[in-house]
């Protein structure tokens, strides 16, 4: 019963501060990465099945043109994501009708001079982010970030673009909703360093920007409420640092984590959470109140994935397919699994239910337990699952790829 409690006000918390800031979105929606409050855990209404196959409980498929990574969004009646063409070296959005899959509009956003990239990345793995009103999204191009806004019909509202940016191993970051904002996170490895910037999500003009570190970095910034105040976490480029929103000003900041991250921070309000990456292989716990107070590290690496904080636990899947489960507050391991598949995606916590999507196109779907995760389920569709699912009521939706030989062909999928 207290395993359920707190589950339930996980899921109360995130739908309240979602509904809070932008009363435009509706309960069931999923407006940006990972969910109403940046952290993997669905709203209460979703009541998503456990169990599918290509034969049941799919009530449509869409084919995707071009490539990408990025994870489908639900607003309303619509969902939104990202491709890529790399032959044509073409970059735009999508939206598709949630009740059938139709295609509804394409918008070409960039064309031409693809940088340098990781083949384990995408050119569109930055998901889109909603509020209801209008639609923002990041794309890196030609030594480019460009930062775009979009009308719900797909016309193209405003640009934004930060010049200089030095690939590593690509770009990925979605961009931050808060108030008036849409801030975004430009770690890279070129002579001016990273930025985190705030764009007026009207005009598109800075309101106002931060300096971060020359050295390249893939987490998407998040904001979560800390003892009554706001703040933006960022993990990578060696350090866990908070942020106001409203200035950008850093409240603290601490040496940890890796040089490389690509999972968001996470955060029971008391602790939070980061594991990376390149070039050391390590899971961070501090404390949230300000102090950054280091409470307890080990080597476990999920550098892909974001991990998701329970109860009393925290659980990650790691990018070489090792599900771990440990108690948060002391780092001691409650479970420990070998998986297969390898993940990208991050996990989701859903109606109970842990769901969470391999490269090899598997949705393992667990139940949390005091001692552990019990196997629920196993459910192949495609042979990838690069992107992490999106929830509304009780629909999942998955990107899923299909690859035999030389074809390989890309696909949004409704479970129901």
């Amino acid at each position: 019963m207290k395993i359920k409690t707190a589950i339930l006000f996980l899921l109360l918390a995130s739908t309240v501060l979602a509904q809070e800031r932008f009363p435009t979105l509706k309960k069931t929606d999923w407006g940006w990465w990972r969910g109403p409050n940046h952290n993997g855990v669905a709203p209460p209404n979703a009541k998503p099945p456990v169990e599918w196959d290509d034969k049941s409980n799919v009530k449509w498929k869409a084919e995707i043109p071009g490539r990408g990574h990025s994870s489908p969004i639900v607003v309303g009646d619509r969902v939104y994501l990202t491709s890529a063409d790399e032959s044509k070296m073409t970059q735009y959005v999508l939206c598709y009708s949630k009740t059938d899959g139709e295609l509804v509009w394409n918008t070409l956003m960039h064309q031409g001079n693809f940088d340098h990239n990781n083949k384990k990345n995408s050119f569109a793995s930055g998901s889109v982010s909603c509020d209801g009103e209008k639609l923002y999204v990041s794309f890196f191009r030609d030594l480019k970030v460009i930062t775009s806004a979009l009308a719900l019909d797909g016309k193209k509202v405003w640009e934004h673009t930060f010049d200089g940016f030095k690939s590593h191993q690509g770009f990925g970051c979605s961009p931050l909703l808060y108030k008036n904002m849409a801030i975004i996170a430009i770690d890279n490895k070129g002579t001016g360093g990273g930025a985190l910037i705030a764009l007026d999500r009207e005009t598109g003009e800075e309101i106002w920007r931060t300096g971060r570190p020359q050295i390249p970095n893939y987490v998407s910034p998040v904001i979560y409420n800390i003892n009554g105040e706001d703040q933006i976490f960022m993990a990578g480029c060696n350090l866990i640092a908070s942020y106001d929103p409203m200035s950008g000003k850093v409240n603290w900041q601490k040496e940890g984590t890796t040089e490389e991250v690509v999972g968001n921070v996470a955060t029971d309000g008391n602790l939070i959470f980061s594991s990376g990456g390149y070039p050391k292989r390590e899971t961070w716990c501090w404390k949230a109140d300000g102090s950054g107070d280091l409470i307890w590290k080990n080597t476990v690496r999920t550098y892909v994935p974001s991990m998701l904080v329970l109860n009393a636990h925290l659980f990650t899947v790691t990018d070489d397919s090792i599900g771990y489960m440990w108690d948060k507050n002391t780092g001691e391991e409650i479970w420990k699994q070998r998986l297969s598949g390898g993940f990208s995606a991050s996990p989701i916590l859903a109606n109970g239910h842990i769901y969470v999507s391999s490269e090899a196109g598997t949705t393992w779907v667990f139940k949390p337990k005091a001692d552990g995760v019990e196997l629920v389920s196993k459910n192949q569709l495609g042979t990838g699952h690069m992107a992490t699912p999106a929830f509304s009521g009780n629909q999942i939706f998955l990107r899923t790829i299909d690859e035999s030989g030389a074809s390989r062909r890309e696909w949004l999928i409704c479970i129901e």
